[in-house]
Formats: structure tokens, sequence, C-alpha cells
């Protein structure tokens, strides 16, 4: 254990069951229909993180870097089936969200461990990578439920573009502008106010760590920035991959489901 740093133990995980409590008992007293969810959520949340923690563990001691970007890549597979269920009615919409995912991952991770700004030991791999992969998988998803709207809302106003003459890709150019500023939104917004609203995650447990504040603001600074990235090229491989699934080998906008 780092020296000054205060972890809490088992019985005191075992006390914070208190706060499921009072949130199950307002979603009871509130009549949510929501309290068997809620409490379900927090068994699943402690029992997966108990067996990921123990499969961290020997990745971490025995695997090394090539473990770590295995288990990147489990990640990059769970966050496309997650985004893609979010893009729901677009075509091959899975393959769709795991190939933007994949994108931006491999782009940022790949650049931050190149360019030597982040050592490629598994403990520092793997939390990285993961939030790369999150913040990919979010704008991904984000991408792909807006492309489903607007070529559902905007079929007679991509079709007379297509009657003018436009290929396909210039038909739908500005539904996909729409889509990447829908899914850069989140993530502009929270570079704009790090530090301000709240500490995020890498520099809130550097600073729990012991690590001189300054030291984790500039971890934090590249962390913001690797979102930033891994957002914007996850968000334009999806919406690329998914527009060209938008439309038949004759360029004709196909029908998509409610």
């Amino acid at each position: 254990m780092t020296e000054g740093l205060s972890v809490p133990d088992w019985p005191g995980v075992a006390v914070s069951l208190v706060l499921v409590g009072v949130a199950a008992l307002v979603a009871y007293r509130q009549h949510l229909r929501l309290t068997r969810e809620l409490l379900i959520a927090a068994a699943r949340a402690a029992v997966q993180l108990i067996a990921v923690g123990a499969v961290l563990l020997v990745l971490f001691r025995h695997t090394g870097l090539p473990g770590a970007l295995g288990w990147v890549a489990l990640m990059v597979i769970i966050a496309g089936q997650v985004a893609g269920r979010r893009g729901a009615g677009v075509p091959q919409a899975i393959r769709a969200a795991t190939s933007g995912v994949a994108f931006g991952t491999v782009i940022t991770l790949g650049a931050l461990i190149l360019l030597g700004v982040i050592s490629t030991q598994a403990r520092v791999v793997v939390p990285v990578g993961g939030m790369i992969v999150s913040g990919a998988m979010q704008a991904t998803g984000l991408a792909l439920r807006r492309v489903h709207e607007d070529a559902r809302a905007a079929r007679p106003a991509v079709e007379a573009r297509l009657c003018l003459g436009l290929p396909a890709r210039e038909a739908f150019l500005p539904y996909r502008r729409s889509a990447l500023r829908t899914a850069l939104v989140p993530a502009i917004d929270s570079t704009k106010v790090v530090g301000l609203i709240s500490l995020p995650g890498a520099m809130t447990g550097l600073i729990l760590a012991g690590v001189e504040p300054l030291t984790a603001i500039r971890y934090q600074i590249v962390v913001m920035y690797m979102l930033l990235a891994a957002a914007a090229l996850a968000a334009l491989a999806a919406a690329r991959v998914a527009e060209y699934r938008l439309f038949d080998d004759a360029q004709r906008l196909v029908a998509l489901p409610a």
C-alpha cells in the first residue's frame, strides 16, 4: 500500500452499502419501480469489480504489455456492442460502432505509447486504455443515434439532394456533420470545465495516492486531450461506416426502422 494512502478495507466497503440502501429507499418510497433493478446493479457492480480486480492482478504481474493490449482489445469489443445498441436501426450498427471505437482507441493509445507520453507498463496501459475506450464508446453511441434519427427525419431532403445529382456522401454530409457535433459536445464541455466543477478521475486518483497536485494536473491534461482525440476519431469512423451502410449499390437511401 502506498504510504499515506487511506484505502477503505472490506468492512468499510460493507458499511458503504448503507448508501445503496438510501438510494433503494428513495426508489421504493417514490414508487419508481427501480428498487429491484438498483439492488441488482449494485450487486453486479461488486461482483464484476472483484472479478476484474483478480484478473488485473494476474495481468499486471505476469503478462506485461501484450496482455494489457489484449485486455484493451476485449474492452473495445464490449464497447462496440454497447455503442451499437445505442445506434439500433442503423444497418450493421454494431460493426460500425466497433470500427469507430477501435479506430479511436488504436490511434490515440498508439500515439501515447509510441511517443513515450505514457509508460508501457500494463498497470498504466490498461487504465489509460479503459478511459480512451469509454470516451470513444460514448461518442460513437451518440453519433450513431443521431445518424439514425437524421436519416429517418431528413429522408425527403436527402432524396432530393440525390435527385439533384449529388453522390450519397455529399447528400448526407450535413447530417454526418450534425452527428459529429452531437458526439463531440459532451467531450468539449467536459474539457471546458475540468478542474472548475469537479476533479476528474485520473487526477483524483493520483492525489489520493499522494502525488503532488501539479504532477497530477499534468497527467489530467494528457487525459483530457486524449479523450478529445478519441471521441473525434471514433465518432468520425463510426459515422462514415454507418453512412456507407445507409445507401444501397444504386446510391438510394435504405429504409430504416423506427
